[in-house]
């Protein structure tokens, strides 16, 4: 099958070759705890072992390295929730390029320092990903800049469709997809790869409960603007981008089914991951569990993966929902 969103299915192919050494190729493992006694095996595809501890590094690094030197030399720019932040900065470093950050006050602290750890340059502007992007378009217009877009840019997309080719290398036989929802980067990339090879492949978006700007936007049939909230969730904050031009049509046209999950619900699948699975993994990369746990999707097949998409947790934050929501022993 074929899809005209910007990039091919050539792309993604190249952005595997390129990648490769750069980013880990993650590993596929059954989840024994999540899958049922009727046949379903659930497997959980870890991005958190990528070395910023997210997929997004998968993306910002073939942004970077299908730069221009010009571009190159002007240094890189991006808005952030954190970790594609931290994939920039990584790549960024690795290249010998200046990046500079600019996250809200809602991006957690442990995440802010992170990215100035890997040796980006910090701002921190207003309360929301969109107010943070009007100091990127300062440093674009003023500084010449080149911006890193966190999802809605071809080649980020085609380095996160490569997620998709590795899961069906590793497990071909997959009939349903769960990823987490945001600006669409993630499962754009996914969903474009897997479907331009197999369409039969169901695809399932989750985010959560409130400022699901994706989602909201899906429903009201073009993007819109959405009040970014704390959440568990908080990789999964911020708006689409009002001038969305790949990831919206793409999310619209190839993802089968979006659903929302609580807060609760995203806290009680952080912690069944870390006690029955030995996971630890961050509030929007748990978000899938969610849905398993309380069989929220239609139609999931026999064969499911899931995208464990982060672990760039407060590991103190962590430990308390880990207590709280601790299952029961018989569960």
């Amino acid at each position: 099958m074929v899809f005209d969103y910007g990039f091919a299915l050539e792309d993604v192919l190249a952005a595997q070759r390129a990648l490769r050494g750069r980013v880990v190729r993650t590993p596929v493992i059954p989840a024994a705890s999540l899958s049922d006694g009727d046949g379903r095996s659930v497997f959980l595809k870890l991005e958190t072992l990528q070395p910023t501890g997210a997929f997004k590094l998968r993306g910002s690094t073939n942004k970077l390295l299908n730069l221009s030197e010009e571009e190159k030399a002007r240094g890189v720019v991006t808005m952030s929730t954190g970790n594609h932040g931290r994939g920039v900065a990584f790549a960024a470093r690795a290249l010998g390029v200046r990046a500079v950050i600019c996250m809200s006050t809602l991006v957690p602290e442990n995440k802010v320092e992170a990215i100035r750890a890997a040796g980006a340059e910090v701002r921190i502007i207003g309360d929301s990903q969109d107010e943070a992007e009007q100091e990127v378009a300062r440093l674009v217009d003023n500084d010449a800049m080149t911006f890193v877009h966190p999802f809605d840019d071809p080649a980020v997309l085609a380095g996160q469709g490569t997620i998709g080719l590795e899961l069906l290398e590793d497990l071909p036989q997959v009939e349903s997809v769960i990823v987490p929802l945001s600006g669409g980067g993630l499962i754009g990339g996914i969903a474009f790869a897997m479907k331009s090879i197999s369409p039969r492949i169901r695809i399932i978006g989750v985010s959560m409960e409130h400022g699901a700007a994706m989602i909201e936007s899906l429903k009201a049939g073009r993007p819109v603007l959405v009040k970014e909230e704390r959440s568990l969730a908080d990789s999964l904050g911020g708006g689409i981008g009002l001038e969305n031009r790949h990831t919206f049509p793409i999310v619209r046209d190839l993802v089968d089914e979006c659903i929302v999950v609580s807060e609760a619900q995203i806290a009680e699948a952080m912690a069944r991951l870390y006690w029955r699975e030995r996971l630890v993994a961050e509030g929007g990369a748990a978000v899938g569990i969610a849905v398993l746990l309380h069989d929220l999707a239609r139609s999931l097949g026999e064969t499911v993966a899931v995208i464990i998409s982060g672990q760039n947790v407060d590991m103190t934050a962590f430990t308390d929902i880990a207590l709280r929501y601790r299952p029961d022993a018989g569960s």
